[in-house]
């Protein structure tokens, strides 16, 4: 597995990373497809994995599964959020509670890296978020700190120059990075982790592809909606015909992107995924610039998805 070195960290993360919102689809009652799944992303030389202490059960599944593995990859969670998914206790005193509750779960007494979960720029600019976990870092809690959002507010953060990462959103429907996120993180050493790589497999679906999910069924409808706008404009010259292949092709012909994580709760999916990218998934430079051109004609108005 190909790795980067994230940001200022110094940490080597393998170019493919593991989203870990999908694996709670699942229950805590019958956990083996996401054993297995997280069990072999380990195997198989994945050692970047990110979290949230909001994705209903998904820590406490980490936790049981591979927290016995600690030392052999690189943890993320978010806070901010509380257990049932809302928004908005960005106090010193909220976001240590949730990072204690993340530790817990997670059943380790440290994380590499803790981020802030898409706050607005009101709350960036006010200070007291970055701080707890600027004190969570000094307490040994956690040994970076990062934001995760995006538009205007993940610009900030990785211009502030607080940050040693930044997640955000980054696929071939959601291209607005491009523009001056990516390059600016480099110059300044920030870290990229692009979240949705795969614009949630929206690319070639017949319909929107998360209407079937537990939670979230219109999580993809958006990128859907700009998917089959863009694809409408006819076929892309010697693109795969494989739409993850083309998706995280994308995402990885970027230098500036230092791991792309890619949920899945099913084990083969899983297995597919690294062999992709093992083989050295890249597509030509004309294809990127079709899909920009494309991105570039349509996308009035289309912000990165919150």
């Amino acid at each position: 597995m190909e790795s980067r070195t994230l940001g200022r960290t110094g940490m080597e993360v393998s170019r493919l990373g593991c989203g870990l919102a999908a694996i709670a689809q699942e229950t805590l009652d019958d956990m083996r497809a996401v054993e297995r799944t997280l069990l072999m992303a380990l195997d198989r030389g994945i050692n970047f994995f990110d979290t949230a202490e909001c994705y209903l059960d998904s820590e406490e599944m980490v936790g049981r599964v591979i927290s016995r593995r600690r030392a052999e990859f690189f943890l993320a969670t978010k806070c901010g959020h509380s257990p049932d998914g809302e928004r908005g206790d960005w106090t010193r005193q909220g976001i240590t509670a949730s990072i204690d509750r993340s530790l817990r779960r997670l059943r380790t007494d440290y994380v590499d890296l803790i981020q802030l979960h898409s706050c607005d720029l009101e709350t960036l600019k006010r200070g007291e978020a970055i701080e707890a976990l600027l004190r969570a870092r000094q307490a040994g809690k956690t040994r970076f700190i990062g934001y995760s959002g995006d538009n205007e507010m993940a610009e900030w953060a990785v211009e502030s120059g607080m940050f040693d990462t930044c997640q955000v959103s980054f696929n071939l429907v959601d291209q607005r990075p491009r523009f001056s996120l990516l390059e600016s993180a480099r110059e300044r050493g920030v870290g990229v982790i692009a979240k949705r790589p795969i614009a949630n497999g929206a690319w070639g679906s017949p319909a929107s592809p998360t209407a079937h999910l537990r939670w979230g069924s219109d999580y993809g409808d958006e990128y859907w909606r700009r998917s089959q706008s863009m694809a409408s404009l006819g076929p892309i010259l010697a693109a795969p015909q494989d739409p993850i292949a083309l998706s995280l092709g994308f995402v990885l012909a970027h230098p500036q992107v230092d791991t792309a994580i890619l949920g899945t709760r099913n084990p083969d999916h899983m297995r597919s995924n690294i062999e992709l990218v093992e083989k050295g998934l890249s597509i030509g430079k004309s294809v990127v610039e079709e899909l920009y051109r494309r991105w570039d004609d349509l996308s009035d108005g289309w912000l990165g998805q919150q």
